[in-house]
């Protein structure tokens, strides 16, 4: 409950900074909450950080799919601020760290890590909404025959 908590608090908030209106900043922090509590999940089970990643990215994706056709709005209202928590933000600064020390090794593991990380999340996404796209595309289709 305390990682949902804080989860929804911090895609809560980067909702106000991104200026969301107030009636989706509720929506938003839920969004970022339910990928966190999903990449804790999986990676009990997993021990992956990507996968889990990757898995939380698709909950991001289609819980920002689903409300945007719910609430009428653009689904990145819900998917920028739904993301906050699976960001690799300590990946990229303990990179750095290790590059200003002169541990090499350390950077290079820790900056490929942060890349598939981020890599994980952008195709999470994009795998969700073209999946729904497409499904969308076939209803319209058949709603015409």
């Amino acid at each position: 409950m305390r990682d949902f908590l804080f989860a929804f608090l911090g895609s809560f908030c980067g909702g106000i900074i991104f200026n969301i209106q107030k009636k989706n900043l509720v929506w938003a922090g839920v969004c970022g909450g339910l990928s966190w509590i999903t990449y804790i999940s999986i990676y009990k089970y997993t021990n992956g950080v990507v996968f889990s990643t990757f898995i939380g990215a698709i909950v991001v994706g289609f819980y920002s799919e689903t409300m945007a056709r719910i609430l009428k709005t653009p689904a990145f209202v819900f998917s920028i601020p739904g993301i906050f928590p699976l960001v690799p933000g300590a990946g990229a600064y303990f990179t750095v760290l290790y590059l200003v020390n002169n541990n090499y090794s350390s950077a290079a593991v820790k900056a490929v890590e942060t890349v598939a990380i981020a890599g994980a999340i952008a195709f999470g996404i994009l795998f969700t909404t073209t999946l729904f796209q497409f499904a969308y595309k076939i209803i319209e289709r058949y709603k015409h025959i």
